[in-house]
């Protein structure tokens, strides 16, 4: 390029700098100004003109500004399809009128959405497609799309149910729910339109649902094992079972808000875009679909006022407002205020004004179907006590009595529910007392005072009882509770020490070791020499002074957890030499149990810093679960704590590890690479380095792997032992005890499905065979059939 023509060029840039900079100020500008406006249509605080009269004016301010921003406006209007679903027939008319418009601008939009749907697809954003593909059949009634284009669309998805036999169920399953999630908005029109195509279309979808579907794994997601009074349906069967009402019903959607018809008379004439084909991505292996759910039903007609009207439970309104409110929990469930704001005006964008839906009766339910959802909730469980707090803050008069009436109602169920959904209802009712000064009508359970502590009532009662300990103190449950259930209350939460009495046999030692431990000078090498020098100190068998050590170490430190941790850190070095194996770390937790056994909580405590300070292997904390000296304590919810906290640290410490190396691989990879280039690394890695950190991976896989065969194996020797020696007494096997133990056995399963997964060949050969007991096996079984 000559001198000449670069200054030239130069200036030019110069000239145009201030006009490029100016332009993108005022595209950052805009964007704020249109993400407000687009946003907030339909709330209830932005204006008193009705919803029509909005969408009217907000496309006519709109439709001006195409031909300047509409990279923005699309952007915002894709972000609304997935991040404000409950606003859906807003959005759709909106499209619908802007269309009409400027159909230009419609296909661009369409275009967008198409591309969206498939990298979503691609990607396994499997909730994201659904909304797209739910929105995309709603614009059919603004005239935006056309229904046959729609009708092609979901002839591909349902065609998946019939790949190849080796695709697993769990991928036909979304692409036919997806279509049926549709249905409801879109099904009139093609019923009308597309009679014949339409029927075939539900006709492959009724053969896949009644007839090649397996269901081995219904039992293990059902929170209660009995259908009475609310069946226990699986979700698939339950849509379709909505779905066929709705068809029944001429697809006549009642009570939702559908503005679009109201501008019948504009949209009519609107270019129809053809949606191209949509063909889905091919399975993989590492793909991961939605797990299966069963409905939740907690409330009918004869629970809510007579004012109210409850759909059934086989009524389309009743999946799509729930659906909607998942939506919301999904969206806002981190800020509580927000989503309580969200919660409560949802009925005002979704629904007819006149219509009387028992709104906070179904955020109640949908609220308690997200907790008590299994293999997992989808959020922290504090999200959902958070979020009724504030409901009942905001409305005073309402949630709070609808909430008792909820846990009454799962209360006189308790005796069929699943273990882990009332260990998770135990944390729920725990923090909601604690949030009321422990108020409760307990004079209206006499039924938690029958029966043995294993039965479920009283089992519920019992452990809500010890976790309210630690949101209050052991006197005011005495306050609190009626006479008759002191019974109830668990001990007072204060440590045992054995080597106070001087007819104990370790007295003497445990003198010397206090007064060593309170010397200023004293450290772990110091305390080492002390132990050494012992008359009785045995290399090969340290038990003896362990049990000593141990219990003088925890009641100097026993008059708080810093104490304790404190107490740990300084000897943490002595420890480690008194508890070289699997063998000892299990004795020295039996020790620290004697010592704790009346504070679960403690106990919970002690064992997570001990896991965390690599002082305790986690198989340890396994083998010492399933010790004789446990077996009382089997099915108590604090030793499950335990284990399912020391089950997670080793997970997390495998992603750790793996996201570590994937970090240092790629980072090695850059470092070739700019080498090519004649460039300086960034840093000294090395191929040595990264191997290391690759056994590193090896080795917290090879532990977790330990850790999981160990449990099972456990299990499987435990309720083995108790079958044979039910049936060789004669006896029911199917006690309290076993019910807990066996849903146990479940829950490990379902709870950490992702990592069990990868051992499930390991596990079918060593421990799940055809030897297992058939009751066992079945539970296998059902894990198996989860992702099949």
């Amino acid at each position: 390029m000559s001198r000449r023509r670069y200054h030239e060029r130069s200036d030019e840039e110069d000239e145009a700098s201030p006009k490029r900079r100016r332009q993108e100020n005022e595209k950052e500008g805009i964007e704020p100004s249109l993400k407000s406006l687009i946003y907030k249509l339909g709330d209830r605080k932005q204006s008193k003109a009705s919803i029509e009269s909005n969408l009217e004016s907000l496309a006519n301010v709109l439709v001006n500004d195409i031909a300047h921003h509409k990279p923005i406006l699309l952007k915002i209007l894709s972000q609304c399809v997935i991040f404000l679903p409950e606003k859906l027939t807003l959005y759709t008319t909106l499209v619908g009128l802007l269309n009409a418009k400027n159909h230009h601008f419609g296909a661009d939009f369409v275009d967008t959405m198409v591309r969206n749907l498939k990298e979503s697809l691609k990607t396994y954003a499997f909730d994201r497609a659904k909304l797209i593909v739910r929105f995309l059949a709603d614009l059919v009634n603004c005239r935006a799309i056309s229904s046959s284009s729609l009708l092609k669309l979901f002839d591909s998805f349902v065609e998946v149910t019939i790949e190849e036999a080796n695709i697993p169920q769990v991928r036909s399953d979304w692409y036919v729910f997806a279509v049926l999630a549709a249905l409801p908005w879109v099904g009139k029109e093609m019923s009308e339109k597309h009679t014949e195509k339409f029927d075939k279309l539900l006709r492959s979808i009724g053969d896949y649902i009644k007839g090649r579907r397996q269901k081995v794994y219904h039992p293990a997601l059902r929170v209660w094992s009995s259908d009475d009074p609310h069946p226990q349906e699986e979700y698939l069967d339950c849509l379709w079972a909505q779905i066929k009402r709705l068809e029944a019903d001429k697809w006549i959607l009642s009570r939702i808000l559908r503005p679009y018809f109201t501008f019948e008379g504009q949209l009519i004439n609107s270019l129809q875009h053809t949606l191209p084909q949509i063909i889905p991505p091919s399975h993989r292996d590492d793909a991961e679909y939605p797990l299966p759910r069963v409905v939740f039903r907690l409330f009918d007609y004869t629970d809510v006022p007579e004012d109210l009207v409850l759909p059934g439970a086989h009524a389309i309104e009743r999946f799509l407002i729930e659906e909607q409110l998942e939506y919301l929990l999904d969206q806002y469930y981190i800020e509580r205020k927000d989503c309580t704001t969200q919660l409560l005006q949802f009925q005002h964008n979704f629904f007819e004004r006149d219509e009387k839906i028992p709104i906070h009766y179904m955020i109640v339910e949908t609220m308690f179907s997200q907790l008590l959802r299994l293999p997992t909730p989808p959020h922290i469980e504090i999200a959902y006590s958070a979020i009724f707090f504030e409901l009942s803050k905001t409305e005073p008069d309402s949630i709070p009595q609808i909430l008792a009436q909820a846990t009454e109602l799962l209360y006189d169920r308790m005796d069929t529910m699943n273990l882990v959904c009332m260990e998770r209802l135990c944390h729920w009712f725990s923090h909601h007392l604690s949030n009321y000064q422990f108020t409760w009508s307990w004079d209206e359970w006499p039924t938690a005072l029958e029966g043995d502590e294993d039965t479920p009532k009283q089992k519920f009662v019992r452990e809500v009882l010890k976790r309210c300990l630690r949101f209050s103190y052991h006197g005011r449950l005495f306050e609190i509770l009626p006479d008759n259930f002191h019974v109830l209350v668990p001990p007072k939460p204060e440590h045992v020490f054995d080597f106070d009495n001087e007819s104990a046999a370790g007295y003497e030692l445990a003198k010397k070791l206090t007064k060593k431990m309170q010397e200023r000078e004293s450290d772990s090498n110091d305390m080492m020499l002390f132990l050494r020098d012992l008359p009785n100190f045995d290399p090969s068998d340290t038990k003896p002074i362990l049990e000593v050590f141990i219990q003088v170490l925890l009641h100097l430190g026993s008059k708080s957890y810093s104490h304790s941790f404190a107490a740990l850190n300084k000897y943490h070095t002595v420890i480690k030499q008194l508890v070289p194996s699997e063998e000892m770390q299990t004795y020295m937790l039996s020790c620290i149990y004697k010592v704790w056994k009346n504070s679960p909580q403690t106990m919970c405590v002690l064992v997570d810093k001990l896991v965390r300070a690599q002082i305790v292997e986690a198989p340890s904390v396994a083998n010492w679960m399933f010790s004789t000296e446990m077996s009382p304590e089997f099915t108590r919810f604090f030793l499950w704590e335990i284990l399912n906290s020391t089950i997670k640290k080793v997970n997390d410490n495998v992603d750790k590890q793996q996201r570590d190396y994937e970090d240092m691989r790629d980072r090695l990879d850059a470092t070739k690479r700019s080498m090519d280039f004649d460039q300086k690394p960034d840093d000294a890695l090395t191929e040595d380095m990264v191997e290391k950190k690759e056994e590193l991976v090896e080795e917290a896989q090879s532990l977790q792997k330990n850790l999981f065969l160990i449990v099972f194996q456990r299990f499987n020797m435990t309720l083995t032992d108790h079958l044979v020696r039910c049936e060789s007494a004669g006896e029911d096997y199917n006690t309290c005890w076993y019910k807990w133990s066996i849903e146990r056995l479940q829950q490990i399963f379902l709870t950490y499905h992702e990592q069990v997964f990868k051992y499930m060949s390991t596990l079918e050969m060593l421990i799940f065979t055809t030897d297992t007991d058939p009751h066992i096996l079945e539970v296998f079984q059902r894990f198996c059939a989860l992702r099949a």
